[in-house]
């Protein structure tokens, strides 16, 4: 099939890679415009953009908005048989869904309907599922509520962040991808309509959501790390400043909410029920580091504790 491939970040690229690689012809990209990044605010191309670019030969599309007439225009003179998606992050309008005669076929990082929206893997370890998964589906105007196609599982780990696991599903989603790309063609694979039970949400996962609840149980505290890790990064607050926590381990030791215990090799916060011990943190203004270095660092006090009402004496 002719196919023009749309995403944009760093994840989608193990995708475009995989289509590359099969059979399926690549006739173009779509991709979020170029965006300012670093400290000199520059404006980069994503990932998909920048390795499309390094393929040469094929055509990079990036509208401002994908209901764009200009953009519309274009793709209708591509005529794609297909486009896959990963993450592209446009809404895309019903012009734009009836171009590709098979439709924009999305690899989604949840078993449909389980977690619906922009961050399925954030919130399936953040609400401590055992199990999660991908799935493909034909895009229609509904938030991810199309049909699916193809369904695959995966485990989450004791120690999985939202970035180890979503890297796992951008890897074995590929394959998903290309193979139901490859089914379609064939006429041998037919989607099939969402359950209208079990549909969760899992939008955004803004800063505000990241704040780490201490009266809450231990578990929850690591699951809310490791959720937003890598972004937007849990965290709390210590003298009266924002504390990034990257990375806790559980323990059996009993602290009050929010009391720091400190060892030249550990420190350990406690939560609504067992203490957890930090690995790494992040002050503000600084790079992440090993919690035990940041103690000794601040010269921690009996009177210090972490969290928004737990003030230094």
């Amino acid at each position: 099939m002719r196919v023009v491939f749309a995403g944009t970040p760093e994840p989608a690229v193990i995708a475009l890679e995989a289509i590359v690689a099969s059979r399926h012809e690549l006739v173009g990209v779509v991709t979020r415009p170029d965006a300012p990044a670093g400290r000199g605010r520059k404006l980069v191309a994503s990932p998909v953009a920048q390795y499309a670019e390094e393929l040469g030969g094929i055509e990079i599309l990036k509208p401002v908005k994908p209901s764009d007439p200009d953009f519309l225009a274009r793709l209708r003179e591509i005529a794609p048989d297909a486009c896959p998606v990963v993450a592209y992050g446009g809404l895309l309008p019903q012009a734009a869904l009836d171009i590709p005669r098979y439709g924009w076929i999305n690899l989604h990082f949840s078993v449909l309907p389980a977690w619906r929206g922009a961050a399925p893997v954030q919130h399936s370890i953040i609400a401590c599922d055992d199990v999660t998964g991908a799935s493909t589906f034909r895009i229609v105007k509904a938030l991810d509520a199309g049909p699916v196609y193809g369904v695959l599982t995966e485990p989450i780990g004791p120690s999985d962040t939202s970035g180890d696991l979503l890297h796992r599903l951008a890897v074995s989603g590929s394959k998903l991808l290309v193979d139901t790309l490859d089914g379609i063609e064939a006429g041998v694979l037919e989607a099939r309509e969402q359950p209208a039970d079990g549909v969760t949400l899992a939008p955004k996962i803004t800063v505000e959501d990241a704040e780490l609840d201490l009266n809450a149980p231990a578990q929850r505290v690591d699951r809310l790390v490791r959720g937003c890790n890598p972004a937007p990064g849990a965290w709390t607050t210590f003298r009266g400043e924002r504390l990034k926590v990257l990375a806790v381990r559980l323990t059996d030791d009993e602290l009050k909410p929010g009391e720091l215990q400190a060892t030249k090799s550990s420190v350990k916060v406690g939560t609504g029920s067992r203490a957890v011990e930090l690995v790494t943190v992040q002050p503000q203004g600084k790079k992440p580091m090993a919690a035990a270095d940041w103690a000794r660092g601040i010269r921690l006090t009996d009177d210090d504790r972490l969290g928004p009402s737990c003030e230094r004496a």
